[in-house]
């Protein structure tokens, strides 16, 4: 009797596992935290380093002889640059919006039980993400046939849909219970209202998701801009910043295979793509943090009672 009450006492080992897991599965999502900050930590403070400095020292997370030069070549022409910014911006809000709506409506219609057509319009749309379409059938398309060079829709039209995304959308609206859309359509909902009043709310996760990645998709884009636009007014941001860089390699092998005596220490070669990396990414990283408080699952717990 004393062996069987002994042996029923919880060990102090066997209360204190769980904490120690928690206390590792947090020092593990920290230490992931420091390797995707610090390198970015790295990047504005080379920077904000005179070139000359990172010469002699190399990188450093605290600047050795701090400078704004890099900033002062890349705003050398600000005009050019804010309206880089206002094409990018104009371009992935729209584009954004228009996609979601697209994608979310497609993504609704697939993951219908009583859709005849749902495996084979899966089938079809899982399909197309096995073969790309190529870059002479796209420009053709564009440019012949949508007649969108020179204008902002060739910017966002090509990037409209992407399969990926719809079978995203897709995976998250299947598990939302079928009772929902039967019981709205009891009550006289048309299909429309159905989508709009009842499942884009409750999928606010998943959509705040693939918003995300849409967006990061328009605004880290710089292939459509150098396929379709020649218009200078209508170049976006990252190829403004990648043309400013191509330049910057330009002059240096320029410098470095001519007789000409140039000092290219004082050229902020090094800084300046760090510089053009810090804006290129800083307004994302400000957005991003207003869309935390829709990644949270379990909307629709409790929505179907019985």
């Amino acid at each position: 009797m004393v062996k069987q009450a002994s042996s029923a006492v919880p060990s102090p080992v066997s209360q204190d596992s769980p904490r120690i897991l928690q206390w590792g599965i947090n020092l593990f999502f920290l230490a992931l935290s420091a390797l995707i900050v610090v390198p970015f930590l790295l990047v504005l403070s080379i920077s904000l380093t005179r070139e000359q400095s990172l010469l002699d020292f190399g990188y450093r997370f605290i600047p050795k002889e701090f400078s704004l030069q890099a900033y002062r070549l890349i705003f050398a022409n600000p005009g050019q640059l804010l309206r880089a910014y206002g094409v990018t911006a104009l371009v992935t809000a729209i584009g954004t919006t228009a996609a979601l709506f697209l994608t979310s409506l497609i993504a609704f219609v697939i993951a219908r039980r009583d859709y005849a057509y749902r495996r084979a319009t899966t089938l079809f749309i899982f399909f197309t993400m096995l073969f790309s379409p190529g870059i002479v059938p796209t420009y053709i398309l564009v440019t012949r046939v949508m007649h969108l060079q020179n204008t902002i829709w060739a910017l966002i039209v090509p990037y409209l849909l992407n399969p990926f995304h719809v079978m995203l959308l897709k995976g998250f609206l299947d598990k939302l219970p079928g009772e929902i859309v039967e019981s709205a359509k009891i009550d006289g909902c048309s299909e429309f209202r159905i989508y709009s009043r009842i499942v884009l709310p409750l999928a606010k996760p998943a959509l705040a998701t693939v918003g995300l990645l849409i967006a990061f998709a328009y605004w880290n884009d710089w292939w459509l801009g150098l396929l379709f636009i020649d218009n200078q007014n209508q170049v976006p941001l990252q190829l403004l910043l990648y043309r400013i860089m191509n330049q910057i390699e330009f002059l240096s092998n320029q410098f470095i295979h001519s007789n000409v005596a140039v000092d290219l220490s004082q050229f902020p070669s090094l800084s300046t793509r760090m510089a053009m990396a810090i804006l290129a990414a800083g307004p994302m990283m400000f957005i991003f943090p207003l869309f935390q408080r829709f990644f949270v699952g379990g909307l629709t717990v409790g929505s179907v009672k019985g």
